[in-house]
């Protein structure tokens, strides 16, 4: 259940839990503890997908991705598209292991820190 907005997240593609351990920002040890809820209940994660199946989000205030410097936005938008692209890949095939839900990179990293 979305701890903001009280649905169901039934998708792994609507997934900001998923998304973020995708993209390495939640540990594996912490998935299972860690509070759900829709990517777009997260709109200043969201912001950064940018993908022709995904209606974009936009953010106003401190957090809008348009007020943010232009490198750092493009290098967010690259690393969580490719997340979420991630994720629709993941909906798709069965007996994928969730220590290889992660990106490449992130799944690198986790083996150099374990």
């Amino acid at each position: 259940m979305c701890d903001v907005c009280g649905g169901d997240v039934e998708n792994i593609w609507d997934s900001d839990l998923y998304l973020r351990y995708v993209i390495g920002q939640v540990d594996p040890e912490t998935l299972h503890t860690s509070r759900e809820r829709h990517i777009r209940c997260n709109p200043t994660l969201a912001q950064f997908i940018v993908d022709p199946e995904f209606e974009p989000v936009a953010v106003d205030g401190p957090f809008d991705k348009r007020q943010l410097d232009a490198t750092y936005v493009r290098e967010q938008e690259r690393l969580i598209t490719r997340g979420w692209r991630r994720l629709k890949e993941l909906a798709h095939q069965e007996g994928v292991s969730l220590l290889d839900y992660p990106l490449p990179e992130v799944r690198e990293r986790m083996r150099a820190n374990g």
